[in-house]
């Protein structure tokens, strides 16, 4: 067997593998020495003589001081505070009473909470759960239509995979080696597009089928405005402030994502102790799922990059460039093909293992088409949210299910994403037709790409 083949057999048998429930950070590792003691064996050395070895040793020391990773671990402990702050309930109550006359107030309600609160934490998991709790038994009370009710909350609650500061985004960064402030700005324009066809479409199914998102009664909108503007300061103002002054340092230069998402840690802090919330089981809660999220992290990079180099080494990179370059795609059919892979694999896989594990395999083909890496990011970034939504997996729609009343069936809350992954698939084809809509903010802020 040839190396190149060798190759090929060990990315089929790591696929198989992780089929059968293995853990996949240390698969990898494992396939990674196994196969890389043979491509780097020369006669007579001795067993720890072996390059596999070293090689493991540099990627882990490449990973823990990667500049650009030291954000996630940041960015995660944001989240996991703001969480648990107790803000959700109060947010969303003051974008109900400030939409009541709006068509469908509720469902824009939950997606303008689920923007900012994703925004906030970036973790599909707490969004979802939280709003199934809080917005889901609300709208179903109001008379709302199941199925759009489940929908509104899976969709809104994956809108942080894409809007800044992302967690995708800063590891797509990570492991194809471009700009994360630039991605960020290449986000900024399709995540709020997405957010706003979502609210768009809640509202014109509430305009064509006033039954299915019916309007409040008047004892739950007549409410004093003075009593409206003050909930509004005290939800919307304080998170709005701290999104915009983390996201606003990173675009403007004025901070690294690392010193915005430390400063945006401390400050989510205050915001705790502000809402009485900061307590010693909080902070031990949030410390604990940021260590544990941040080495599932460091452990599937630790892994990936000795699987990729050990790849590389054996000729299978090379296979999937030829493979590729036989088939005479042009640049659109390039992209169109690698999207529908992402798509199939968002089924069986999470977005960490997608990112990190098979996108690396895409990267190097990129300049072979004139495709910008941070263009193609951000078309990964709004694929993967698909994943979330769509069966057989579709983890939102699970996470809404363990949290949903009991007459909220599966199949409803399937039925209801899938007009939202439309509207993914949509704007997906927007950015393809018009790039600009990602590129141009990137290019404005920082000259040329």
């Amino acid at each position: 067997m040839t190396d190149p083949q060798l190759g090929m057999l060990m990315l089929g048998l790591f696929i198989f593998i992780i089929m059968l429930g293995f853990p996949i950070a240390f698969t990898l590792m494992a396939m990674g020495v196994s196969f890389g003691y043979y491509a780097y064996y020369t006669p007579g050395q001795e067993f720890f003589q072996n390059r596999i070895f070293t090689l493991l040793v540099q990627k882990t020391f490449e990973v823990t001081s990667s500049d650009v990773l030291v954000a996630v671990p940041l960015f995660l402990f944001m989240g996991y505070l703001i969480e648990r702050a107790n803000i959700l309930d109060r947010l969303f109550h003051s974008l109900q009473l400030s939409m009541k006359n709006v068509p469908g107030a509720l469902a824009v309600a939950t997606l303008i909470t689920c923007a900012m609160f994703a925004t906030a934490t970036g973790i599909v998991g707490a969004v979802v759960t939280l709003m199934g709790l809080l917005a889901l038994p609300a709208m179903l009370r109001a008379g709302y239509d199941t199925k759009l009710s489940a929908g509104v909350v899976c969709a809104g609650g994956c809108l942080g995979i894409l809007i800044p500061p992302s967690i995708l985004l800063i590891v797509y960064a990570a492991t194809a080696g471009v700009s994360a402030v630039k991605l960020y700005a290449a986000a900024f324009f399709p995540g709020f597009m997405l957010a706003m066809f979502y609210i768009l479409y809640a509202m014109g199914r509430a305009i064509f089928n006033p039954a299915l998102a019916p309007k409040l009664p008047p004892e739950q909108t007549n409410v004093p405005i003075g009593t409206v503007i003050w909930a509004l300061a005290t939800s919307f103002l304080p998170l709005a402030l701290l999104i915009v002054s983390v996201l606003g340092a990173i675009l403007f230069g004025l901070a690294t994502p690392s010193e915005a998402a430390a400063v945006g840690a401390l400050m989510s802090i205050v915001l705790a102790a502000a809402y009485r919330s900061l307590n010693y089981t909080m902070m031990r809660e949030s410390v604990y799922l940021t260590v544990r999220a941040t080495a599932m992290v460091c452990y599937l990079f630790i892994g990936s990059w000795t699987f990729s180099a050990v790849f590389a080494v054996l000729g299978g990179q090379t296979v999937v460039e030829q493979f590729f370059t036989s088939l005479n795609l042009s640049p659109m059919q390039f992209l169109l093909l690698t999207q529908a892979i992402i798509f199939l694999l968002g089924w069986p896989l999470e977005w960490t293992e997608i990112i990190i594990i098979f996108v690396p395999i895409f990267l190097p083909l990129l300049p072979q088409y004139g495709i910008d890496p941070i263009f193609f990011g951000i078309l990964v970034a709004l694929n993967t949210q698909t994943a979330f939504n769509t069966p057989p997996v579709a983890m939102a729609a699970f996470y809404l299910k363990g949290v949903a009343p009991p007459q909220v069936k599966l199949t409803d809350i399937f039925s209801g994403a899938l007009p939202f992954v439309g509207l993914v698939f949509f704007t997906m084809a927007l950015v393809y037709i018009f790039p600009e809509i990602a590129l141009w903010l990137p290019s404005y802020l920082y000259g040329s790409r």
